[in-house]
């Protein structure tokens, strides 16, 4: 059901990245806050796991605290340049992402997971929410095994790009550079709340209701998308882009609707005295698939800057 109202409304961009999401309707409070993970948290993260080695090609899976995950990784890594990490919307593998990967892979070391409930990795346990905390443990043990003492870039679209501004100002020791692209805004719930009101009704309220049911978990990684401020990850270098158009086919609502993104996206800046914000002229809310060549050179300009930041 709500596949289909996504397509048909944009909920797409509100929500998380719900095309081939499958989600259903009828399918406690999390905090947003990150741990931050020392050196030793981190090695007990990704201990056990069956794959050993960091600098491989293709798709492999490995476990990080008794769960299954998959990554791939492609590009050779490079000294003193970061390892990038592409990280899918909701609804997404990191198949999604495949074409990206592949051209960030010419000048980089770039990787990407699939987080649980999500394409070829574990499911979450049943009955179970999952909050910033349980995936950002996961990540870090990811990216324990994949980037082991090198600086990390994310680069994250959707939800992918929500957790990684979430994640960054915990763990500024490792991450260098964040690329954001649509990523889902800071006060979802909030914000769709003022801008369709109670009263609305139709395809209007069925958007609303959607987006704040994802919010709370009824998605496919259980993950609760809570609102909460923009923390600080310092200096970093930060580049986020926009779509620019998004909800045409909600037109009573449309404007507010971009004006809500908008004052999201302008939120994140916050992240960084560095952050840049663009928008993605003749983009959707897929962003690296209608405009493959902006995405492809906000990661590369985040990954030279990473490279040579003192």
């Amino acid at each position: 059901m709500f596949r289909t109202l996504a397509k048909a409304t944009a909920a797409i961009a509100v929500v998380c990245t719900a095309a081939g999401a499958g989600l259903a309707l009828d399918e406690g409070q999390a905090g947003a806050a990150t741990p931050t993970a020392g050196a030793a948290t981190r090695t007990a993260a990704s201990a056990g796991a069956a794959f050993t080695g960091s600098d491989f090609t293709g798709t492999r899976k490995i476990r990080v605290d008794g769960h299954s995950v998959n990554v791939s990784c492609a590009g050779r890594a490079h000294r003193g340049r970061p390892l990038v990490m592409l990280m899918a919307g909701g609804g997404e593998g990191l198949d999604n992402m495949a074409a990206l990967q592949k051209s960030l892979s010419r000048t980089n070391r770039v990787c990407s997971y699939d987080r649980l409930g999500e394409g070829a990795s574990d499911q979450p346990a049943a009955g179970t929410l999952q909050t910033m905390d349980d995936t950002g443990a996961l990540l870090t043990g990811v990216l324990d095994r994949l980037a082991g003492d090198r600086p990390v870039v994310l680069a994250g679209h959707s939800l992918g790009g929500y957790i990684a501004a979430r994640y960054a100002p915990g763990h500024t020791d490792r991450v260098k550079g964040l690329v954001l692209l649509d990523a889902t805004i800071p006060h979802l719930t909030r914000d769709m709340n003022r801008t369709v009101p109670a009263d609305a009704t139709g395809v209007p309220a069925q958007l609303r209701d959607g987006a704040i049911a994802v919010n709370e978990g009824q998605n496919p990684e259980q993950f609760v998308i809570a609102d909460g401020p923009v923390r600080s990850a310092g200096h970093i270098p930060v580049e986020i882009l926009k779509h620019e158009s998004q909800y045409a086919e909600v037109p009573e609502y449309g404007p507010a609707l971009e004006k809500m993104w908008a004052g999201g996206q302008r939120e994140w800046q916050r992240i960084s005295t560095r952050s840049s914000l663009t928008t993605a002229k003749g983009s959707g809310h897929y962003i690296h698939t209608d405009r493959p060549d902006l995405a492809l050179k906000a990661v590369q300009k985040v990954a030279h800057r990473a490279a040579h930041q003192h």
